[in-house]
């Protein structure tokens, strides 16, 4: 297994250590667990463009791995009323559409790669849980985390609709 794809598995090995350490109200070290996570994210995606270590596992599992990452964090954010639910249904429902339709593109031959506006939806929800893990450390800190989340969410919608407008064709019957 290569170094990209060793990344993309710590990530996802970190994610209950996350819950745990965050349900137990130790948020400074779930906080730096998620940070390390989200770094892995940047890492194995670098690493694998750079040495031409691109496989099919990592281009399933690096996405799937930063959705766990995140949402689980969300999940236990709304478990602790500090994250509205509609707001992960909202953003639920973006990721199984796009999930869809590229199973869909698959099964045409078609690869349906992420696009700009994705990626900047993911970079804004990994800020927005960092800053909302700091929530108990200042306002100000659950301010910018709860425009981070607000921004996540127009990010997402504003996503969604553009991988359907541009892969509308999958969709043809």
């Amino acid at each position: 297994m290569n170094l990209p794809n060793k990344l993309t598995i710590a990530r996802v090995i970190c994610v209950p250590i996350f819950v745990v350490l965050y349900a137990f109200g130790l948020n400074i070290p779930a906080l730096i667990v998620f940070i390390i996570a989200s770094i892995t994210d940047y890492f194995d995606g670098k690493i694998a463009r750079e040495r031409n270590l691109i496989t099919n596992f990592g281009k399933i599992m690096d996405p799937l791995a930063d959705k766990v990452l995140v949402y689980a964090a969300f999940c236990m954010f709304i478990d602790k009323g500090i994250m509205p639910g509609w707001m992960l249904i909202i953003i639920l429902a973006r990721e199984f559409a796009v999930s869809g339709m590229r199973t869909v593109a698959a099964s045409q031959g078609t690869v349906v790669a992420a696009g700009m506006t994705g990626k900047i939806k993911t970079v804004l929800q990994m800020f927005a849980v960092i800053f909302l893990l700091l929530q108990p450390y200042g306002k100000a800190l659950d301010i910018i985390g709860k425009v981070l989340l607000w921004a996540s969410l127009v990010m997402t919608i504003v996503s969604g609709a553009e991988y359907i407008i541009k892969n509308k064709n999958v969709f043809s019957m």
